[in-house]
């Protein structure tokens, strides 16, 4: 098998050649380990791009305090300001576009990636695409509607919209929906395997706001866009961080193939089995706060062979995430990508 071929035999629960990896090369892992990764994984190639050497990225030298600590200071496409305080990681956000919805009329939406809008860059995206798909899965995202929502709005105004059924908030989602769909539309005629979406609906121990909510607001904007992807043959994959044990059965109802689920925040037994039940695949992502950062290399590999027992990617249904978060001494990352390819 290839990878593509291994990574469609777990979509499909059937066993493959060997257990399916997906890496995402995370800049804050290239900066700490430097080559050392690249030297690792070359030896290790993953099924869903061919490996190529990364440079080793470094932050601006303008962008440390009189301490030497790290911080800069963004703003995105979609005017949002961001503060990073880790260089390499996600930050966190400190200007609104639309904090006061008297913005909203005149506010624009960034343009959307030119294989959306521009023949030429559609037709050079395309043949990428099957050269890709000639030997490796092909994955492409797109945006979470309430991920965005919060960094338009604070996080606070967005709940409380949602509360009182703002009529702007409305409007906002639905422009958002509008959006991604353009973005579906094009993917879908690129013929991709899958289309990941990505939004955060769990704290660690529950939902941060009710599935009446869910399904109020976003169950139906997910459907209709999914709808086109699983009429084409596309799977779906949707990541969403926190304990959302109690929206499975919705995803998999909206048109979720697969998941990428924060395991600590669950019974992995419970939740192989759930999965398997309703017929959602698992990227299994060995858990990175705990055990991968503060662990040993043994606790890594006893954990990486407990997941292996429990969700049975040799059979189908589920593959190894590998992703290399800050603060990972390269020990615990070598024996998690031996310890998977073992």
């Amino acid at each position: 098998m290839n990878g593509r071929e291994r990574v469609s035999a777990a979509y499909s629960f059937q066993a493959p050649d060997r257990v399916p990896v997906q890496y995402y090369y995370a800049p804050v892992g290239y900066y700490e380990h430097g080559e050392r990764l690249n030297d690792l994984f070359s030896r290790y190639e993953g099924d869903f791009e061919p490996f190529s050497r990364r440079p080793i990225p470094a932050p601006p030298p303008d962008c440390f305090d009189a301490h030497g600590r790290y911080c800069e200071i963004r703003r995105d496409a979609w005017g949002t300001v961001w503060k990073y305080r880790i260089f390499g990681v996600w930050g966190f956000e400190i200007e609104y576009p639309l904090k006061d919805y008297a913005l909203l009329e005149q506010y624009s939406f960034p343009p959307q990636s030119t294989y959306v809008t521009d023949p030429a860059a559609f037709a050079r995206e395309l043949e990428a695409i099957r050269r890709h798909q000639q030997s490796y899965f092909c994955t492409r995202g797109t945006m979470g509607l309430f991920e965005k929502l919060i960094s338009l709005r604070p996080f606070e105004d967005i709940l409380c919209d949602m509360a009182e059924e703002n009529e702007n908030f409305l409007i906002l989602l639905d422009r958002l929906t509008d959006y991604a769909r353009r973005q579906i539309a094009a993917l879908i005629r690129l013929g991709v395997d899958a289309i990941s979406f990505g939004d955060d609906y769990g704290t660690q121990s529950g939902l941060i706001f009710s599935r009446d909510m869910f399904r109020k607001y976003f169950k139906p904007r997910y459907q209709a866009l999914m709808q086109p992807i699983r009429e084409a043959g596309i799977k779906v994959h949707f990541h969403s961080c926190g304990k959302v044990d109690a929206l499975l059965e919705d995803f998999r109802e909206m048109g979720v193939d697969s998941i990428w689920p924060q395991l600590p925040a669950y019974d992995m037994g419970w939740l192989a089995d759930c999965c398997r039940d309703l017929g959602l695949a698992i990227a299994i992502h060995t858990d990175r706060a705990n055990i991968m950062t503060h662990g040993t290399p043994e606790q890594v590999r006893a954990l990486v062979r407990k997941e292996y027992e429990i969700f049975r990617p040799d059979r189908g249904g589920a593959w190894f995430y590998i992703e290399v978060d800050n603060g990972f001494p390269f020990d615990n990352i070598r024996a998690l990508v031996e310890e998977i390819y073992a």
